[in-house]
């Protein structure tokens, strides 16, 4: 059973949910309260339990009886944000060896798929120290793999880009050095640091392995480039000649043990047609076109860390200048994916749209939902420089883009489940602000007591505040309505949103959860919910945020449907 100090901490945790955002959330209530309860105390069934009883009594406060709840902790949460701040604003932002005007930087993205958060992470990395030590970023799109390669996925990266707020101070691409790339390979097999190997995919698997070189690795310099020129001159299919390293078979670091630097690939390239069939690999091109570009510090995930040493030798052999490679966690989010494949393959199954699906974590289909780049870049940005992999729920994300649009969106009613509700002599004026804290109007309605209200408000209740209008008392509950009175001077416990009958508007509310459960897509990641919401809603532009008070923050995403995306 939980103590009194965890559940006070849910209390505590709960109240402050509801005054950031206008009601508190069982989710994110939970997963702040599983990092805050004591290790004694953490019975993951218990504490699912407590918070949603906690937060649905939280829930029927009136804005006085929040206020004065959370008016006891505020001076603690003050304290907490204000050390919070200061902690993040530092957070592993500063690069040994850097110094003000000499960083240079790029960001290489592959142009095979859509942007994501992953992208994300580190684009914002790189324009932060840019910005810190008055530098350069260079836009490098890595585009050797003519098989996967698209002008639409460069089109795309430089739209999500633009939305995000990155500016480059030059762009370039791999494939428009192809033949910088061939010198240097016959260069590197004149020193011997490179060999052409026939044997098959599996063999050089195999062999590399067991730490074991193969025939190949024996050949001279002249039949070496005299196979290199074959490989040049298209005499060998896809598969039947690579261009390998010269390295140490038996070395304990596998990428050192003779990797691919160039492959044949005879599908036309997006940029360059049939013009070359010989690409050059990653752990080729990049370290060279980096150096050749004059970046000065490479920022890329620490999964590409055993390769370090490869791009370094590379360098040495050729006497090329080397940049410093720095290295941060990847960024995954708990329960999503952003395996190219993968979704590719969700698309053609029909279980998502496309690549903007507001499931996805493509910054397109983040844009998509009403993600902010600010909430995006306070998002990624959390962990720094950081080694230590990060697995951040989602709701981190939304509560973060929840603080950035809180300002600006609007607030209005919408009812789920709705009952008719009519109040006998409820005929009234009634005067919405459009925001709790901001002079941004009203929406005004002549009302003749016929409401919608979502049923369960009414279930166990005798008397109700019709939020910013009057109280009723319930005289009647018919099948298919609910009769009641108005009446003064009463205290009701519960108040809730209403939407006059008259004006209401038919919309959909599609709730947007996690993508993956169990490493299985979710078939409830998108749930549709038929409700009804005040006839302000006609008034909205597709892109504008609201916040059906006591439901959510939402998205207005088409008209055509009165579409909302949950967020």
């Amino acid at each position: 059973m939980l103590g009194d100090e965890s559940l006070k901490e849910i209390r505590k945790i709960a109240l402050k949910n509801a005054v950031d955002y206008g009601k508190a959330d069982d989710k994110s209530v939970l997963s702040k309260a599983i990092s805050k309860i004591p290790q004694k105390d953490r019975n993951i069934p218990e504490i699912r339990e407590a918070v949603s009883r906690i937060v649905i009594e939280i829930n029927s406060y009136n804005k006085e009886r929040l206020e004065t709840e959370y008016g006891q902790y505020k001076n603690e949460f003050d304290e907490y944000e204000k050390a919070r701040a200061e902690r993040t604003s530092k957070v592993n932002m500063t690069l040994d060896g850097v110094s003000e005007g000499n960083f240079v930087t790029r960001f290489p993205p592959e142009p095979s798929g859509y942007m994501h958060i992953g992208h994300a992470k580190a684009v914002f990395l790189e324009s932060e120290f840019v910005r810190i030590y008055k530098g350069k970023l260079w836009l490098y799109f890595d585009d050797t793999n003519a098989e996967k390669e698209k002008q639409e996925f460069v089109d795309a990266f430089k739209v999500d880009l633009k939305w995000l707020g990155i500016a480059f101070d030059k762009e370039y691409y791999a494939s428009d050095n192809i033949e910088k790339m061939y010198a240097y390979a016959k260069e590197l097999l004149n020193k011997n640091g490179a060999y052409v190997c026939l044997c098959s995919a599996d063999k050089i698997k195999d062999m590399r392995s067991k730490g074991l070189g193969c025939e190949h690795k024996l050949q001279d310099t002249g039949e070496n480039l005299a196979l290199w020129k074959k490989m040049i001159d298209r005499e060998f299919e896809e598969n039947q000649a690579i261009l390998r390293f010269n390295g140490r078979m038996d070395d304990q670091n596998t990428a050192m043990r003779d990797p691919t630097l160039f492959r044949i690939k005879k599908h036309a390239h997006y940029r360059q047609g049939d013009k070359y069939t010989v690409w050059p690999t990653y752990d080729f091109n990049t370290p060279i076109m980096d150096s050749l570009n004059g970046v000065t510090d490479a920022l890329r995930s620490k999964e590409y860390e055993l390769r370090d040493e490869l791009n370094y030798a590379l360098l040495d052999m050729l006497g090329l200048r080397k940049p410093r490679i720095r290295s941060f966690s990847r960024f995954e989010i708990i329960d999503n994916n952003t395996h190219k494949r993968e979704i590719r393959a969700l698309i053609s199954e029909g279980k998502l749209d496309s690549y903007d699906d507001p499931r996805l974590v493509t910054i397109i289909g983040l844009r998509n939902r009403g993600i902010t780049p600010e909430a995006i870049k306070e998002f990624v940005l959390k962990s720094g420089m950081s080694k230590v992999e990060s697995k951040v729920s989602m709701d981190v994300l939304l509560a973060e883009n929840r603080r950035v649009v809180d300002g600006s969106a609007l607030r209005l009613f919408a009812v789920e489940d709705p009952v008719e509700l009519v109040v006998e002599k409820g005929d009234a004026r009634s005067k919405l602000r459009l925001h709790p804290n901001k002079d941004i109007g009203f929406r005004e309605y002549d009302i003749d007591g016929s409401f919608y209200i979502s049923k369960k408000d009414a279930e166990g209740e005798k008397e109700l505040r019709l939020k910013d209008l009057y109280d009723v008392r319930i005289i009647s509950l018919l099948e298919d309505k609910i009769i009641a009175e108005r009446v003064d001077g009463i205290k009701p416990v519960k108040i809730i949103q209403w939407v006059s009958k008259k004006e209401s508007r038919q919309c959909m509310l599609e709730y947007i959860g996690n993508l993956m459960k169990d490493g299985e897509f979710n078939s409830q990641s998108l749930k549709k919910v038929n409700a009804l919401a005040e006839g302000y809603v006609e008034r909205l532009n597709e892109g504008d945020v609201v916040q059906f008070e006591r439901i959510g923050y939402f998205k207005f995403a088409k008209k055509d449907g009165m579409v909302f995306f949950s967020l």
